[in-house]
């Protein structure tokens, strides 16, 4: 890997847990909390990070919350 591809990579991994801090404050807003929601371990595992924002699985009573708050913001 060069340089440059071990800053992009860097960068990328930056951005995802940047990401994802924002997506579980506008998350706890709302009132919704998802316990599975983490980065991805195997995309971060990669000679080249792709990371990937795993949801998780959650109630159906979140999933009803969850779509209320979407619906809210279009």
């Amino acid at each position: 890997m060069t340089a440059e591809s071990k800053r992009h990579a860097v960068v990328c991994v930056e951005l995802a847990e940047e990401t994802l801090r924002e997506l579980r404050a506008a998350l706890v807003r709302a009132g919704i909390t998802l316990p599975s929601l983490r980065i991805d371990p195997a995309s971060v595992a990669r000679e080249a990070p792709c990371p990937r924002i795993e949801l998780g699985g959650c109630s159906a009573d979140v999933a009803a919350r969850l779509a209320a708050a979407l619906r809210g913001a279009s």
